[in-house]
């Protein structure tokens, strides 16, 4: 995991809940609230885990980022940068999803979003509902303007079902939207596609409540710096 700390410093997730004493901004009225800690800490988790992953794979490397800057024709993000970029890249998500059921979250130089399962995919089904794409079209405007990033797809399932069978589509669903972000125009080089099943919960999957939060896609957009 060191390696991709080292290159890798903010993130960006698109989910319902948010960290802990963040500011987040209610997806339908845009008014500011505080988050639950639990959740919050849940979420902090999946990030790791969505590093963790990424980290272990080969195809993250120097080279991938080094063809990534040059595609975006700059280099890498440095000191104080890093945040500026990031509140612009907050601003502009937070004013184009107002409104979608994807909240915003910023902690830090952290900005955090979901997509929720319940209006992006039709139940035990991977492809996108075709109501969703307008939200992914703007989710794909600003990470193409914000070019200096990996862009990790999540998926995530609740506990129902086999372990084995909730794995596979987790990786279908993330990989559904990661499809629809490439037709978009986001270079495929700058996508990484993770399937966690229900290792990650962000709420009580003992509840129906709880397992609609937990079927999710997650993206974690993480700007690449020196």
């Amino acid at each position: 995991m060191k390696k991709v700390l080292a290159t890798l410093t903010a993130c960006t997730v698109l989910t319902v809940s948010g960290l802990s004493g963040c500011t987040t901004f209610d997806a339908y009225t845009g008014e500011k609230k505080v988050n639950n800690t639990t959740k919050g800490a849940a979420i902090g988790a999946g990030i790791a885990a969505v590093i963790a992953a990424i980290d272990n794979r080969d195809a993250t490397s120097k080279q991938k980022k080094d063809r990534i800057l040059k595609a975006a024709g700059g280099g890498a993000l440095i000191g104080g940068g890093i945040g500026a970029y990031m509140d612009h890249q907050e601003k502009k998500l937070r004013e184009k999803l107002q409104g979608s059921g994807v909240s915003v979250v910023r902690d830090g130089d952290n900005i955090n979003l979901v997509m929720p399962g319940n209006i992006t995919f039709a139940s035990g089904n991977s492809a996108v509902n075709a109501s969703f794409y307008n939200v992914l079209d703007s989710v794909a405007i600003v990470i193409d303007e914000f070019d200096k990033t990996i862009v990790a797809v999540a998926g995530h399932t609740d506990s129902t079902g086999a372990d084995s069978s909730n794995q596979v589509l987790s990786q279908k669903r993330a990989q559904s939207v990661a499809t629809y972000l490439e037709s978009q125009k986001v270079l495929a080089e700058r996508l990484e596609v993770i399937g966690l099943g229900e290792s990650q919960p962000i709420a009580d999957n003992s509840t129906a409540a709880g397992r609609e939060q937990n079927r999710r896609v997650e993206i974690t957009l993480l700007p690449i710096t020196q």
